[in-house]
């Protein structure tokens, strides 16, 4: 026997990895990067300037939404997704992201298939301004079927060490919370999204996300790639804005993210009047029948990345926030509470 008559097929592994290095390389323009991909480590050099650094580390996946992109057969925007989920997660922190690696896992390699997700990747990498350094392709018949896959990411980031936003320490009451808005559900709420609109309610990936959508098809939103907010919040603090906090919308939704970088005896209370929530988030309650509370504790509702800062730097970190492509909007404040998170 062989390994390829086993499942295993080296070959297409080979073929998939050089399939993928023009897009890595696209990455690597990075003051930092060591070699290239095909050795047994990425190498990353600690920039210069720091006087006490410290590195800050990430890793997520996409989650169901790759069972859309399995079901389309499209796959070049997921790997958007992953580096958002990473990269986001770092800036909370304060930290600029340096480098990525992910880890695919398939049922059969399929060099086109690897390539198209490296595409996202590759894409969201140069958004965030970070370096691919490495990463892994697994192949493992029996446990998923050939076509199926799961991606995940992992990310390194640096910051220095009296400039992490420490949310729980920083956050005071009369703080402002400015939101980033996003148009779609980035990568997460997959499943009830799925269950709702497909299974419950019938509709089809391939026709309107909504009444009115034109040509746009619910896959088209589903698939819609994450925005990355990193480089947009790295400008608010290299603009020298005195920033408190900083939370990604990721699962967990407002309640469950806002609350993790609150003080012990701060509230976050949220107008819901002041943003505009995309239209898909009411697709997926009016098909699922879901309450408002589940709502918000699933999905971002609109707002991808929140910070507060003190009221007299609300202006200029929307200013730099505008400077930096990225709109904004002033969603609410903390009050005096009990690390509580109120949408009102």
């Amino acid at each position: 026997m062989t390994y390829a008559q086993s499942g295993v097929d080296i070959d297409a592994a080979d073929a998939a990895v050089e399939a993928m290095r023009d897009l890595v390389a696209s990455t690597t323009d990075q003051p930092g990067v060591i070699g290239s991909i095909g050795g047994f480590g990425g190498l990353f050099e600690i920039p210069s300037g720091y006087d006490r650094p410290v590195l800050v580390s990430s890793t997520d996946g996409v989650g169901t939404k790759m069972a859309v992109a399995m079901a389309t057969g499209r796959f070049d925007t997921v790997g958007v997704d992953l580096v958002a989920m990473c990269v986001d997660d770092l800036v909370c922190c304060g930290a600029r992201p340096l480098f990525f690696l992910d880890y695919q896992l398939l049922g059969r390699v399929d060099p086109e298939q690897v390539r198209a997700v490296m595409t996202g990747i590759a894409t969201g990498c140069r958004q965030a301004g970070v370096a691919i350094v490495g990463g892994e392709l697994a192949e493992h018949p029996g446990l998923l079927a050939p076509g199926e896959i799961d991606v995940a990411g992992f990310a390194v980031g640096i910051v220095e060490r009296d400039r992490i936003v420490d949310g729980p320490t920083l956050t005071r009451a009369g703080d402002v919370l400015i939101g980033l808005p996003s148009p779609g559900l980035r990568s997460n709420g997959y499943s009830l999204a799925r269950k709702a609109l497909l299974e419950r309610a019938g509709r089809r990936l391939d026709g309107p996300a909504w009444p009115g959508s034109g040509d746009w098809t619910l896959a088209d939103e589903l698939l819609r790639p994450s925005v990355i907010y990193a480089p947009a919040v790295l400008a608010v603090l290299g603009a020298g804005v005195d920033v408190h906090a900083l939370a990604h919308i990721t699962g967990g939704g407002l309640p469950g993210n806002v609350a993790r970088v609150l003080g012990p005896d701060v509230d976050a209370v949220f107008e819901r009047s002041a943003w505009e929530v995309p239209p898909i988030f009411a697709e997926i309650q009016a098909a699922g029948e879901i309450e408002d509370s589940e709502m918000q504790r699933v999905f971002n509702l609109g707002l991808g990345m929140v910070m507060a800062v003190p009221p007299a730097h609300v202006e200029p970190a929307r200013r730099a926030l505008a400077e930096a492509g990225s709109p904004s909007l002033v969603v609410g404040g903390i009050v005096v509470g009990y690390r509580c998170v109120q949408i009102l």
